[in-house]
């Protein structure tokens, strides 16, 4: 009778563990989460296209942004109240991103620190990112 308890105990306990550890993989994403073109404006100059890949948790954003010249991490970045900021770093300059969404396409402004390069920037979502099934409803 004992062995049958420690068993039923050993078994609860692992399926509890087990629980506590997937809990966190199908959190729902917000509706930034995807893959963004967008477009970043300097005036005189060329525009710049690069890409944001982010995924948004509650008003938490993380992910990237990619250029023709690489990718830099967002250190930090937050969604609250339908603007976005987001904040990137390499060891030569500090990068801001800020904009709102309206109508599922971002607006907004962007810099670059210490030369104060500056202008306006704009993204939609991308149409594979719009049209992906999320892993927790796929049948």
């Amino acid at each position: 009778m004992r062995t049958i308890a420690s068993f039923a105990g050993a078994c609860t306990f692992a399926l509890a563990m087990g629980s506590l550890l997937f809990a966190g993989q199908n959190k729902p994403s917000g509706p930034l989460t995807g893959t963004w073109e967008c477009t970043a404006h300097l005036s005189g100059q060329d525009d710049i296209p690069f890409t944001m890949t982010l995924d948004q948790n509650g008003e938490t954003v993380t992910g990237k942004i990619a250029t023709n010249d690489g990718e830099l991490e967002i250190k930090t970045g937050t969604y609250k109240n339908g603007a976005l900021e987001l904040h990137m770093e390499t060891d030569e300059a500090k990068y801001q991103v800020t904009g709102n969404l309206d109508g599922g396409q971002f607006k907004g402004k962007w810099s670059k620190d210490p030369d104060g390069l500056a202008g306006d920037w704009e993204g939609k979502k991308s149409a594979a990112a719009k049209t992906a099934t999320p892993p927790a409803q796929a049948q």
